[in-house]
């Protein structure tokens, strides 16, 4: 098992305050409590205001993973923000993000690696540790899906919620921080989960509007199969990395898409139920801010604790998916 190079020193996350329950969609679509949480898990979605952007959030779950590593936003060397709702095509939200810290000093970007890519940030953000180009790194995952959800389409309508979470990343000292990590996509798949319409392929316009192509399109059934296989295999990926077992993981982390793909997942790693971090019931589907979120629930709780062996893994459109291995 290799040497950490790379470690938490802050987290912070961020949930709006608004809300839209199972019973809210009973009245907006024709679907059922019984039926939306037997087939997602899912109860209860945060929903952000308007001038809850995705910037915004991205900077209040910042803000409180800064304060608790004891840094200053000018401390920053790089601020990696992963989203697949941008505020706006440019700048990037990580621009605007290091504008209201005031983090003067970052180099900023974003990632667009949808669910996955949090944890596509946090690899990039090893390697530059690990190359010396920086020491303080800020990795940030931001979404506000209620933006591109079609809200009349009884498929996708239920799954996705808003909020963001952040990490500081800093050098390890050895005994705490990644330990292995598997980063995969499959663009010959993209068409299963995506968003057709407001790009340059299909700009803005009347007909855009007329034929919702703006909001998210998912064929569910393919994605549910494809999330569950390469989710399972990001796991062991990880694991044989590490030279260790599914026996060994104290926690598993997973993206929180949907309550059955978490369970067929840590079936296959052979890590039951009770090791397993869910919080898919009041969150939602929340993309790239998923994982961040479910980590800082897990250690709140006090389910997460200092020496414990976790296992982050994700699956999002692209397709990507991934893992990765800490010590914490």
């Amino acid at each position: 098992m290799k040497r950490p190079v790379a470690a938490f020193a802050g987290l912070g996350t961020f949930l709006p305050k608004g809300v839209l329950t199972n019973a809210d969609f009973e009245r907006m679509l024709d679907t059922s409590d019984t039926w939306i949480r037997e087939r997602t898990g899912i109860s209860v979605r945060h929903i952000a205001s308007r001038e809850e952007t995705t910037a915004v959030m991205a900077r209040e779950a910042s803000i409180r993973a800064l304060h608790e590593a004891g840094l200053d936003p000018l401390d920053l060397d790089v601020i990696i923000l992963s989203t697949a709702t941008p505020d706006r095509p440019l700048p990037s939200v990580a621009c605007d993000l290091q504008a209201l810290l005031g983090a003067k000093n970052a180099a900023a970007f974003d990632i667009g690696a949808a669910c996955t890519g949090w944890l596509y940030g946090l690899v990039v953000a090893e390697s530059m540790l690990a190359a010396g180009f920086a020491k303080r790194i800020l990795v940030t995952g931001s979404e506000k899906l209620s933006a591109i959800t079609d809200y009349t389409d009884r498929s996708t309508a239920v799954l996705f919620g808003d909020g963001a979470g952040a990490a500081v990343v800093t050098a390890s000292d050895g005994t705490r921080g990644i330990l292995a990590a598997h980063l995969k996509s499959d663009g010959t798949l993209a068409e299963l989960l995506y968003r057709p319409g407001g790009g340059s392929t299909e700009p803005p316009s009347e007909q855009m509007l007329k034929n919702r192509s703006y909001f998210i399109k998912m064929a569910g059934r393919e994605v549910f199969k494809s999330a569950v296989r390469s989710m399972a295999d990001a796991a062991d990926r990880a694991l044989e990395q590490a030279g260790i077992s599914g026996e060994q993981v104290d926690l598993l982390i997973p993206h929180q898409a949907n309550i059955r793909i978490i369970e067929a997942a840590a079936e296959h790693a052979h890590i039951p139920m009770e090791r397993v971090v869910v919080n898919v019931d009041h969150t939602g589907n929340t993309s790239s801010a998923s994982i961040p979120l479910a980590l800082d629930e897990a250690r709140r709780s006090g389910r997460l604790q200092p020496g414990m062996t976790v296992l982050l893994v994700a699956f999002g459109a692209g397709f990507t998916w991934g893992s990765i291995l800490l010590k914490w």
